[in-house]
């Protein structure tokens, strides 16, 4: 067998760094990305020489042979798992043809697995670095991969089967690194070793738990691009139950991590815990790093306005914010007067900002979750125009006629419908003003009573398509269905309810009526801010975010998305 100097060279400098118990070092001597330094490129020479893919238990028996199967001292762990590592790293690194990026990330994705078994041994903290390493190396590969359909067109059905959890169910390569990323996470967040609190005596995170928030980090970032919020609420649950306090950790793993503790609770609908986690995000974000603090602040931001807290004009002035000015204020604007005919428009999917609502993935939850204030801000408005201000002396209270705001209301949704106004090129406004139901492909205006039925043989083509026998005495309504007194009435009571609005509603007259305004401005006693309204309301617990003095019960399984959504 031929002699390979380069190779025996790198393992001794393992052995001296195993020895060392220095897991930094390990990580820098461990080059798995071109281009290779000169010694690297003599080493592969060599293994391609002398250790060839038919010869891999020979490697693995170099490896032994050069590196010590187990720890010095009394009660040492074991180095197996480890020196399997790193013959898998040498076949790596001979074999890998970064050309070929399938058979790269395939590649890598077995070294990481590897890897994540000597992460499990007692000496696994040596490795830690070098699994963060691989971790972000795949991910990058995998999202990179995810974004070239034509690349990934020809997967076999092995790859899309791997971690699936129905049958049938489609894995893609994003999905199937993160669950490998997620066992090595799991083990981080399951260290055992140490002090019940995972600290050590200077108070900060020891053994395998340095890497928690790390791979939670990588795991999240995988799981947000390919859309998989229930896997990404396990990572949160794991953290919530077994991790040291965030503050612990540096900034950078801090601000990264309560950006997806946000956003995983806004795509819940849990907006005030959204703005907690992504307000302490903002603030801990370095004021250079201006792409992320943007990130971050467009989440914010519809999360507070969500919640009736709008945007400073100062806000606007950040170099983070610029153009966000133009895309919320106008919306802002339409909630606080209650126009409901601005509001409906600028939410409307043909809106020329549309495109980038719907890339933020924001845009469904301002149209649907901001009706509340939207609604609040109307009666708000007609009460200005209309109300009867009551008389303190004559022990009147203040009230709204509920037939005013329905006017109002009928009066701006027919705006924005197009409806009774000049004609509009939008093809949404055209279709409502026809009138066309939601299932209109399914309905066509009555026959006239002598047109004889059709036969059972007649093969004559309805003149509006397929009409399904469930509809067919079904007659359309000439205009969109508009609101009524009565769904007005119950917008009122349902804002009555949410304590949006001061009063009680007279039924019979079809008022509502403001209470406590003996004192006070009917304004200010009648319609509550918003912002102060909710935020009473809640606490500031946000699960998944751990604190310090935070009191956890032990082995309590939580679902985090099945609270009642705020402002819902």
């Amino acid at each position: 067998m031929m002699a390979t100097p380069t190779v025996d060279q790198f393992l001794d400098g393992i052995a001296r760094l195993m020895k060392q118990k220095d897991g930094a070092q390990i990580q820098d001597f461990l080059h798995y990305e071109p281009p290779w330094p000169p010694i690297y490129e003599r080493m592969v020479a060599e293994l391609r020489q002398t250790y060839t893919a038919a010869e891999h238990n020979g490697l693995e028996r170099k490896c032994s042979s050069a590196l010590p199967p187990h720890e010095e001292g009394d009660g040492g762990g074991s180095f197996t798992s480890f020196i399997s590592f790193v013959a898998k790293y040498f076949a790596f690194i001979r074999d890998v043809d970064v050309s070929q990026l399938l058979e790269t990330h395939d590649k890598l994705k077995a070294l990481l697995g590897q890897a994540s078994i000597a992460l499990s041994a007692s000496t696994g903290v040596l490795i830690l670095p070098t699994v963060i390493s691989l971790s972000r190396t795949l991910s990058k590969l995998a999202i990179g991969l995810d974004k070239r359909p034509d690349l990934v067109a020809n997967l076999t059905s092995r790859e899309a089967a791997i971690g699936a959890e129905e049958a049938g169910e489609r894995v893609t390569l994003a999905e199937g690194s993160a669950n490998l990323i997620r066992e090595a996470f799991k083990k981080c967040a399951s260290e055992r070793s140490g002090n019940l609190s995972g600290l050590d005596n200077s108070g900060k995170p020891e053994g395998r738990r340095i890497g928690i928030y790390l791979m939670a980090n990588v795991c999240l970032k995988l799981f947000f691009h390919c859309r998989k919020l229930r896997s990404a609420e396990q990572i949160f649950a794991l953290i919530y139950q077994q991790s040291p306090p965030l503050s612990l950790y540096p900034a950078a793993q801090r601000t990264t991590f309560l950006y997806y503790l946000g956003r995983y609770h806004f795509a819940n609908n849990h907006f005030y815990r959204a703005q907690l986690a992504l307000q302490e995000a903002y603030y801990q974000c370095h004021r250079q790093a201006t792409k992320q603090r943007r990130l971050i602040l467009i989440y914010l931001i519809t999360s507070n306005i969500i919640l009736g807290r709008f945007p400073k004009q100062h806000i606007y002035q950040r170099p983070e914010a610029q153009g966000l000015q133009e895309k919320f204020e106008p919306i802002c604007g339409a909630l606080a007067k209650g126009d409901i005919a601005s509001f409906r428009k600028l939410t409307d999917i043909d809106n020329p900002s549309a495109a980038w609502f719907l890339h933020w993935r924001i845009l469904l939850q301002i149209t649907n979750r901001c009706e509340v204030i939207l609604w609040r801000s109307l009666a708000r408005r007609t009460f200005l125009l209309s109300g009867n201000r009551g008389n303190v002396s004559r022990r009147t209270a203040p009230t709204l006629s509920i037939e005013d705001i329905f006017i109002l209301a009928t009066f701006l949704e027919k705006r924005a419908l197009g409806i009774g106004s000049e004609p509009s090129d939008d093809a949404t406004s055209q279709k409502a003003s026809r009138g066309e139901h939601t299932n209109s492909i399914f309905i066509f205006p009555p026959t006239p009573a002598d047109t004889p039925p059709a036969q059972a043989d007649d093969n004559s083509v309805a003149p509006h398509g397929y009409i399904d026998p469930d509809l067919l005495d079904l007659v359309d309504h000439p205009d969109p269905a508009l609101h009524t007194i009565e769904t007005v009435e119950s917008m009122v009571a349902s804002l009555i309810d949410q304590d949006l609005l001061h009063g009680f509603i007279s039924h019979s007259q079809k008022r509502f009526a403001i209470t406590g305004a003996k004192n006070a401005a009917p304004l200010a006693v009648g319609f509550p801010n918003v912002w102060a309204t909710l935020k009473a309301k809640m606490d500031d617990e946000v699960p998944g975010w751990v604190k310090e003095g935070q009191k956890r019960g032990g082995g309590t399984v939580m679902h985090l998305s099945g609270a009642r959504p705020v402002g819902a």
